[in-house]
């Protein structure tokens, strides 16, 4: 089969992370993959070339982006675009060019922009031009149906899955444990907490930073924050929190960057820490879980579809520092909750969450949709 993917960025985030899955998973099944992508600085190009896509480039966001994916729609047998902007682009496209009855959607999030009553309006026009929509969890097919207007009967609900070897092996290797401690000033009886997130509104990282600097005074918590901001200033206004509360001064909290080295600095954590306000189902709960780390987040959105309260990890409410906080320290007096907790949750990421489950259930989606077409 052809497959044209059409999406907002390339840049690093849980959907580009999933799509570059799907695509390895997709080319060694023997299908031809293209990719086309909105706008940004197109981060991961390399890595989808790496699984076997051909990378057409950024064709833009407005008119001339219909043109430039002319021809690649008509080489398409099977067109899947993914995040909003990329869904209303493709759809006009689709509409233009005759490919409308091979378009497939791709839902990652429960996207803020459906709550505009202008928008929602319009994805209800948009939502009905794909074959089929494809939703990451329960949460997000409940979401589009109620604000982006697509029924619940035109959607398939596809989990995300992962391939658990890099993570589990990282977190066999004590020796690149101990390095990245080392590299990062940690000591061994430290708490270390990993955040792995744009640094977007989303993500909460100034919630996560006071509950660090309240639970600090009670253990020897440390939270280092991995990722970036291409679209704004939120690295900035992050470590601006940081710094009035007196935690990146002392290393208490570290700003690494974006990193290539994730299933590394895993293994080298004790836990995982995100404080979303929502999610569409998140990806790197479940690469945590596959090192075997207790994830800490919040009660919102798809969230509890994946984290088990009490059995994977620990959820509180949303924008609660204190609550946060509380868990923190709790977990630094408790290696063996810590140990039991992370356990569960790489036994239900070998068991419900596998790559090959998530790429057979979509290939077999793009099948019927191709069928009938």
């Amino acid at each position: 089969m052809k497959i044209l993917h059409v999406i907002s960025t390339l840049d690093v985030g849980g959907a580009e992370m999933h799509v570059l899955s799907q695509v390895r998973g997709q080319v060694a099944r023997g299908h031809e993959v293209r990719v086309a992508h909105l706008l940004g600085e197109g981060a991961l190009v390399a890595d989808y070339e790496a699984a076997g896509a051909h990378c057409i480039g950024c064709v833009g966001k407005g008119p001339l982006a219909l043109w430039k994916l002319r021809p690649h729609l008509r080489w398409g047998e099977l067109v899947h675009s993914h995040l909003l902007r990329a869904d209303f682009v493709t759809a006009a496209a689709v509409c233009l060019f005759g490919s409308r009855r091979r378009l497939v959607s791709g839902k990652h999030n429960d996207e803020r922009a459906l709550l505009r009553p202008l928008v929602s309006r319009l994805h209800g026009l948009v939502g009905r031009i794909p074959a089929r929509t494809i939703v990451l969890s329960d949460h997000v097919g409940r979401f589009v149906a109620e604000h982006g207007r697509v029924p619940i009967e035109a959607q398939e609900r596809v989990y995300y899955g992962i391939d658990p070897t890099p993570f589990s092996e990282a977190a066999a290797d004590s020796a690149s444990r101990a390095r990245l401690r080392a590299e990062f000033g940690f000591g061994a009886d430290d708490l270390v907490l990993l955040c792995v997130a744009r640094f977007a509104p989303q993500k909460a990282h100034e919630v996560l930073i006071a509950a660090l600097a309240e639970a600090r005074q009670k253990a020897p918590v440390r939270l280092l924050l991995v990722g970036g901001d291409p679209f704004g200033d939120g690295v900035e206004r992050a470590r601006a929190v940081a710094q009035d509360l007196g935690v990146e001064q002392d290393g208490t909290c570290v700003f690494a960057g974006i990193r290539r080295d994730v299933p590394a600095l895993m293994g080298a954590s004790d836990g995982f820490a995100m404080a979303s306000r929502w999610e569409g189902l998140g990806l790197v709960f479940l690469e945590a879980m596959a090192a075997g780390l207790p994830v800490l987040s919040t009660t919102v959105s798809a969230i509890p579809e994946v984290v088990q309260d009490g059995v994977t990890g620990q959820l509180v409410a949303p924008d609660d520092a204190g609550a946060l906080a509380g868990v923190m320290v709790e977990w630094a007096g408790d290696p063996q909750r810590r140990q039991a907790l992370g356990e569960a949750g790489r036994q239900r990421v070998n068991a419900e969450f596998g790559l090959d489950r998530m790429v057979e259930e979509t290939l077999a989606i793009y099948e019927d949709v191709v069928a009938q077409a």
